[in-house]
């Protein structure tokens, strides 16, 4: 079989892996029924051939169906489980914030103070971004996982914290102003790790466990800040490719972004915190749950390292994770009192979807019903069926004046835009592949990357400066050196 199934009550073993729980006795038990329809909303990663998923249901803080699907070990053919260990990515995030709130409430730190005061080499911004900024994602501070590929590394380099704290440090511009707007950016949570750390005498991974995981008996999550690490019973990472499946893990140790590694056995020991305040108390559970607010005065989803919403009617408290071969969410339904957790080592799964299907089974009956759109009145999407511009001479008028080197002194990089004749403009970047530019406009470059070019200053019939957006980095400023 590719399920390996828990459904309590399961013994006292299991119970007391659950520090701080009480008796899984007490959970109602889970009818074969809702296990089936369950069953089959996973069932495409069930199979013993792939990796899958570990899928974990709670109600009023006490965990009541414990799954696994799939493998987590393709090589020893190992089946995922409740106990299985799993990179959770960005869902790590609600710990970063969670150490912040901490420390705020012991008066420790001070969550409206400026970056600077906790990390003094931090650019002096004429308006500095905030802690507070970063928890929220309205620091305008630019995403260092965007910089560190813009610079030029491919997804399997190696560099380290200081390379990105310091490619941080580097940036002169924030992408708008403080508070202006919400753009989410993993710089920001980095910088919150390593605040935790100056500010604590701890590093992240000391301070997690000594303040939430110890106490709440999670004995086997952690912050993962060594790559070579041997974690038992870990699921691996893995990609989708045409004949199988590859192993895609990180070699990277950044934590604060992501990181945290643990099950959907001791999940529940968190869920329950963020309800009842075991650590923290009922201060810290508020502040958890607290929204950020722009400059507008406008509130947004996003709180702590989890963010605000709504399924049919029933108010959500969430938030998913991506990060090589792993994919991770985790939905509560405050009012109905039930929690839901998957943890994923498929890059081609997206668990919130699984996570929105099994909810509506066990709150069917609370929710409102689902509205039918009219077939004719469905949106359209024709993105796909325009085709791509090509890369002839028309496309890209005045080819000559883009052709040559730009360096940026934020990302120490040099850029080479080479033309190729036929294939057209081509971008050159350290050891990534050469990427093919279309013609935005008169001026205007994009490639196949998702990075926008914007030329400036003419000169001679060449292009002396360029600015580059992509995505979670704006504005990002290079000069012509040479050619």
């Amino acid at each position: 079989m590719g399920r390996r199934t828990n459904t309590f009550p399961i013994g006292a073993a299991f119970a007391a892996a659950l520090a701080g729980c009480a008796p899984v006795g007490d959970a109602p038990a889970v009818d074969d029924g809702t296990a089936t329809r369950v069953d089959a909303i996973f069932a495409d990663y069930a199979g013993t051939s792939g990796p899958g998923c570990s899928l974990g249901v709670m109600r009023d803080g006490r965990l009541i169906h414990a799954t696994g699907y799939g493998t987590a070990n393709l090589d020893h053919g190992i089946p995922n489980g409740p106990a299985t260990i799993f990179r959770t990515g960005s869902v790590s995030k609600q710990f970063t914030a969670g150490a912040i709130a901490l420390l705020a409430i012991r008066g420790e730190l001070e969550l409206d103070a400026p970056v600077q005061r906790y990390i003094p080499e931090f650019p002096d911004y004429p308006d500095p971004p905030t802690v507070r900024h970063l928890i929220h994602h309205t620091s305008g501070v630019r995403d260092y996982i965007v910089l560190m590929s813009l610079a030029g590394n491919r997804s399997e380099d190696f560099y380290t914290n200081q390379e990105v704290l310091d490619a941080i440090n580097r940036q002169r511009e924030l992408n708008f102003t403080p508070g202006a707007e919400y753009l989410y950016s993993n710089a920001g949570y980095f910088l919150l790790g390593e605040i935790v750390a100056r500010v604590s005498g701890q590093s992240l991974r000391e301070f997690a466990e000594s303040e939430f995981f110890g106490p709440l008996g999670m004995t086997h999550t952690h912050f993962h800040d060594d790559h070579n690490e041997i974690v038992p019973n870990r699921a691996i990472g893995y990609a989708p490719t045409d004949d199988g499946f590859r192993i895609n893990v990180t070699t990277l140790d950044m934590v604060g972004d992501g990181g945290v590694f643990t099950s959907v056995e001791e999940w529940v020991a968190w869920d329950r915190n963020l309800t009842e305040g075991t650590v923290g108390g009922p201060e810290w559970v508020a502040l958890m749950h607290e929204r950020g607010v722009l400059n507008s005065g406008d509130t947004i989803p996003y709180a702590f390292g989890i963010s605000h919403g709504e399924h049919r009617g029933l108010a959500t408290v969430g938030h998913t994770g991506s990060w090589v071969g792993y994919r991770a969410a985790m939905s509560r339904y405050p009012e109905a009192g039930y929690s839901f957790v998957a943890f994923c080592n498929r890059s081609a799964i997206a668990p919130a979807t699984l996570l929105a299907s099994t909810a509506e089974i066990y709150l069917e009956d609370g929710m409102e019903p689902v509205e039918e759109a009219a077939q004719d009145e469905a949106p359209q999407d024709t993105a796909a069926d325009e085709a791509a511009p090509d890369q002839s001479d028309r496309d890209i008028p005045h080819r000559a004046r883009y052709g040559g080197s730009f360096y940026s002194p934020e990302l120490d990089t040099t850029y080479r835009i080479e033309d190729e004749g036929g294939a057209g403009l081509t971008l050159h970047v350290g050891r990534l592949d050469p990427a093919a530019l279309r013609a935005e406009s008169d001026g205007v470059l994009a490639s196949e990357r998702g990075m926008t070019f914007r030329f400036s200053e003419l000169v001679d019939g060449r292009y002396r400066a360029m600015m580059v957006d992509a995505g979670r980095v704006k504005n990002l400023r290079f000069a012509r050196t040479e050619g």
